[in-house]
Order: C-alpha cells, then structure tokens, then sequence
C-alpha cells in the first residue's frame, strides 16, 4: 500500500551535522565539473565582520595582522573592494544572489525580502555543479523569516537549499573523498559589538594575545572627524586588538587547510563584509563604511604579492565563484567576473546604497570611480547621525553627541552632527581619504559632479532601485496577504509504494521559483540532497521538502518504496 506522511519541519531542519556520503542513486547534472576538462578548484572564504582595511599589508603601521599580512604576500591584495552597502543583511543579500539589493527588495537593515522567483543564491548552483557547500555559521541575508524559539527570541534559518551543512560544525571536512568543497568561516570577533563590550568580557576575548600585538589608545590613529577623547581612543584600540585575535582565528583556518594537503588546490578568498564597526563608518557610504580587504591566493594563477587597483564590488564575488567553478553565469546576476579565464573588464563605476538602518530611515545613494565619490542624500532635511539605538550603544557615539549638545566640536567634527545634510556630496577620495572636504560646490568640478550624478541616475532606472517605494508597500507586494508565505507541499511520481524493480522518481513543487532537498537516510539528523533531475529509488524511505528564499519551508513530506525481489 503507498503511505504518505507530512513531518514536522522541526526534523527535516536538521541536518547540519550530517555526513556526506555521494548518493548513488542521484542521476549526474549538466553542470557536473567531471565533464570538464580538468577538475574545479576548492575555494575557501574567510570572512571578517564589520573589518575594513586595517592590515599591516594595507600600510597601516598600528595593526598587528602577522597571518593576514603572510597570506598576502601569497596571494594578491586588492586596494579597490567594497560592499554594495554599509551593513551586514544588505550586503549579504547581495553577495549570495550576485544582485543589488534594491533591485531585489532587500536592501532595508534586517527586512525579510522576497526576491523574484528566479533569484536564488549562487551556492544552490555550486551543489548543482557537484560542490560541497558548508557555512560556519553566519548566514544573515535579510531573506528568511523570523522563527520563533522557546526562549522567545527570534532567529532566521539558512534558506533551504544554499548549503550541504550550516552551522558551527560545517566543515569542508565532512565532503566526500574527491569531492571539490565551497566554504565559509565567518569570523565575529571585530564585530561593533565586541568592541564596546564590557571590561571583563572583552578582557577574556582579548586575554590571549600577546603584549606586541596590543594596542596603546594614545597611539590610535584618529579620522579627523573624530572628536580626540579617551573614550573615542579606546574604542579604536580595542577594535585593532580585536582585529589581532580575528587575524589568530584566520591563521588557524589556514593552517588547517595546509595540514589537509589542500592549499595548492584551493582558491582562498579573505574579506571584511563592510567597513569598521565605528560611527560614520558602518551604516554610511563613506569609504570608512564600504572599503574592505580583499586578499586572494590562487596557487599557480595569482603571482604572490601581486596587487590590484581595479574597481571591485561585492556583486562580483558570485559570478566570479560560478565561472572560477565552471558553471554557468545566470545573466540576471548584475556583477562582473574579476578573476580567471572569463575575467571582465573592469566597469567605469562603481555603485552603493543606504536605506534604513533598524528603526530609523534615509535613503542615501552614491557612485565612485576609482578616484572620485559622488552621494546623493534623498532626504537632505535629516541628519547624518540620526539617532539609531544599537549604534548609540557605542561609546565614541555617546562622547561625540555629549561634545555637539555642548559646542564643543571643532572643524569636520561638527560636519557629521549638524542637523541636515546637503543634497550632494563629492570627494576626491585619492587626496582626502577620510572624506570631509566638500567639492560638490566647487565650479572646478562642476563637469565631473554633472558626469556622476547622471551615472547614478541611469544606475537608478536601470537596476530598478526600489528604494523610492516606501517600505510599507513593498512588503504589501512582497506579502500580499500580510503573512509570510510557506512553500506549498512537494510532491513525487510515483508516490512510494511497492515496485518489481527500482522506479525512477520525479519531484515538483507547486511553488514558482522552489528549492527541493529530498534524503533517503534514516534519522533526524540526515544528509539532504539538493534535487536536480530524476533519480532511482531501490527499498528506501523517501523524505523531501522546498523551500523559496523568504518563504517558510514547506513541511516534510515521507513517501516509503519498497521492491518486490521476489518477483525477480
């Protein structure tokens, strides 16, 4: 008789500390790399958190960066990256889906976008390809809904389909043997909130690191917008110490990679998902806020110590892994691929985007070349350093607000606490790094201002920037019926049974635009398939689900196959 079950999709979810034995009963793909002519290369990211470009590698003689800085040599340095955004969520959004996230409805600080249905994340397609996907452990793309615990706190799931193992434990150690691995390490430590943590927290985080890798407040080195206070000199210092520690946990990625045997065989991506976790860096489009580091080692294709200055954007990183991955580029994907055989020329612009920041609101866009920084402020009649709670946690905030009640700032410092801001701003990021000096008015750059601003314009109607449709109707569109969306139940053909030999099974999913995962292993934590085209069923249970990027996954559903070798 055919059984059909439905699960709870507590169970199907997991799934994170499964094994990776290949599933023999998995038809091969298309895009299977072992048709190609030579094998695909691994490739390991090393992510760092709220981390701009504070490296010893990078010239900053007050950084303590000894692994990061021995990486770079063996690879290349790039000193023109940058997010698309200032924010964790956003940018995020945009470095799985290879898009701009006001193209895609995600570009407000902690949303739950739905993006159109033929947007799914760039790892979906490496697991098509025959890659091992793990994540360890942030995923934060501003797509999943909010689950609720038993604790009453709120968290979101990776989106179903994106990784082979998420979490803690995923490693590119549990692949099966011969299998090319995508993975990702994202480190936590220089976050904005380890910077202002209390004394004795931040004592025990930092406990270990070496009296030469500390960092003296005196020392810091100080923007000139920032007011010179011990709280303000504090906060830098102990975000460098911090930077330290995170530069210890890389180096430990990265020798176990060379204890593996792997490092010839592995392409190592090392960056910050935007700018320093400070005031006027994180949350602003100034280069305090959207340039990283970007370090790649590629043995054998990248010259060691090779640096490079052209334009890079974080909407490249994905067409950039698919063609490194032999895998075709998707054209809705809006980069460009910057290493490699497919490497495109390097664009003209560059283009970046604020919008809300957790509760408070501006849209704020800009567009740069490799020198020069156009912004445009959409609500000029707001204020630079609205007051956002999270940010405000942070000492140097609090000092910076104190001193401005109290007119007591001087020269740029006043710039970023005045109560509007202009409409447009220009920098000549090459002569002011720091971005204070104003050439917006100035009539010897009338003709670039006039260049930039109609670049930004044609990006705007090009890309579909959504940012000008207030929030409330967007997630009207996204959710007509004021509920999140849950991906219809999969179903399958045959639906289970009893069979004289081994039948060959299709899965669908009513929901346009689905992810399937189906698995034939018993018990609650198995090792889920990413379905890609028909497969054999011999005597197994047979569990699947989907899921959509911003929809809840569907439940799981069981159908149970059974062969009759005696009729044989």
């Amino acid at each position: 008789m055919q059984r059909a079950r439905v699960l709870l999709p507590a169970l199907a979810l997991a799934a994170c500390g499964a094994t990776s034995e290949p599933a023999p009963h998995a038809l091969p793909t298309a895009l299977s790399p072992s048709a190609t002519d030579s094998p695909p290369p691994n490739i390991l990211w090393i992510v760092a958190e709220d981390h701009g470009p504070h490296h010893g590698s990078y010239g900053d003689a007050y950084a303590v960066t000894p692994n990061l800085d021995r990486f770079a040599a063996e690879g290349a340095r790039f000193t023109r990256a940058f997010a698309v955004t200032p924010v964790c969520a956003p940018a995020r959004s945009g470095i799985i889906t290879g898009m701009y996230p006001t193209s895609i409805g995600s570009h407000h600080m902690r949303s739950t976008a739905v993006p159109p249905p033929h947007v799914k994340g760039f790892t979906e397609r490496l697991r098509a390809a025959g890659y091992f996907t793990t994540n360890n452990a942030k995923t934060d793309y501003n797509f999943s809904p909010w689950l609720p615990t038993e604790t009453r706190r709120a968290v979101r799931e990776a989106p179903l389909g994106l990784w082979d193992q998420n979490g803690e434990h995923a490693h590119w150690r549990n692949r099966a043997p011969g299998q090319p691995f995508f993975s990702v390490f994202n480190l936590g430590t220089s976050h904005e909130g380890q910077v202002r943590m209390p004394d004795d927290r931040f004592a025990e985080r930092a406990g270990g690191l070496a009296p030469a890798a500390r960092h003296d407040p005196d020392a810091a080195p100080l923007p000139p917008y920032y007011p010179d206070t011990p709280e303000v000199r504090r906060n830098i210092a102990r975000y460098y110490d911090l930077v330290s520690v995170m530069d210890v946990q890389a180096g430990e990625i990265l020798a176990a990679l060379d204890a593996d045997g792997l490092a010839d065989d592995t392409v190592v991506f090392f960056y910050g998902d935007h700018g320093w976790g400070l005031p006027r860096g994180k949350r602003w489009v100034y280069d305090s806020g959207l340039r990283v580091p970007l370090l790649i080692r590629w043995p054998g294709r990248i010259e060691p110590g090779a640096v490079r200055e052209d334009l890079i954007s974080f909407i490249d990183f994905a067409p950039t892994l698919l063609s490194l991955a032999g895998v075709t580029v998707p054209e809705h994907m809006q980069g460009r691929v910057f290493l490699g055989d497919g490497r495109a020329p390097e664009p003209e612009h560059l283009f970046f985007t604020r919008d809300r920041m957790d509760e408070t609101y501006d849209r704020i866009r800009a567009v740069r070349d490799r020198r020069y920084k156009y912004i445009r402020n959409f609500a000029p009649e707001l204020p630079y350093a609205q007051r956002i709670a999270y940010m405000d946690l942070m000492p140097t905030m609090q000092v910076w607000r104190r001193l401005a009640a109290a007119d007591e700032l001087m020269g740029p410092q006043r710039h970023f606490m005045a109560g509007t801001k202009p409409a447009e701003e220009l920098y000549d990021t090459g002569t002011d790094p720091h971005e204070v000096v104003d050439l917006a008015g100035e009539p010897a750059h009338a003709e670039r201002l006039a260049e930039m601003r109609a670049a930004l314009d044609e990006w705007i109607m090009t890309t579909g920037d959504l940012g000008e449709i207030p929030e409330a109707q967007l997630v009207k569109r996204f959710r007509p019926d004021g509920v999140y969306q849950t991906a219809e139940l999969p179903e399958a053909e045959p639906p289970g049974g009893m069979f004289h030999y081994p039948p060959t099974v299709e899965l669908t999913c009513p929901t346009e635009g689905a992810t399937i995962e189906y698995t034939t292993e018993p018990g609650e934590a198995p090792r889920w398939n990413l379905y890609t085209g028909p497969f054999r069923m011999l005597d197994w249970e047979l569990r699947f689900r989907c899921g959509r990027l911003g929809y809840f996954d569907s439940e799981t559903v069981q159908y149970d196959f059974h062969i009759d070798y005696n009729w044989w």
